[in-house]
């Protein structure tokens, strides 16, 4: 995956957003107001930090422990670190997806509820 489409497919999600508050070169993309993908577009190898649930976390370190690690300057329980060309596009989308909706539930019902995800 490029880091252009890296870029758009964070943006698909209902109420994403890319913001820079750690400078420049470091897009954050967040569902109201909270992160789900931290990534470096401009960074080889591309990488890109994601929420994780603690368990699937340990699983992919597992099966890819040379594209998936624990998260780099995150909770290390929650968030995993994936080298993009590590893994199948798929899978990528799959882990993106998986990190919104791990953020969404976080948020209050109403909110989720005008995501359209329950």
């Amino acid at each position: 995956m490029t880091p252009e489409r890296l870029r758009a497919f964070c943006l698909e999600f209902n109420a994403s957003v890319e913001e820079f508050p750690f400078g420049p070169e470091t897009s954050v993309f967040k569902v109201l107001g909270k992160m789900f993908a931290l990534t470096a577009l401009d960074a080889r190898p591309l990488t890109v930090n994601l929420k994780c649930d603690p368990d699937e976390a340990i699983r992919l370190r597992g099966v890819h422990p040379a594209a998936v690690t624990p998260g780099w300057h995150m909770n290390k329980r929650h968030w995993n670190t994936v080298t993009v060309s590590g893994v199948p596009d798929k899978l990528l989308r799959e882990m993106i997806e998986d990190s919104y909706d791990l953020v969404v539930a976080g948020l209050p019902k109403a909110d989720r509820l005008r995501l359209d995800r329950p």
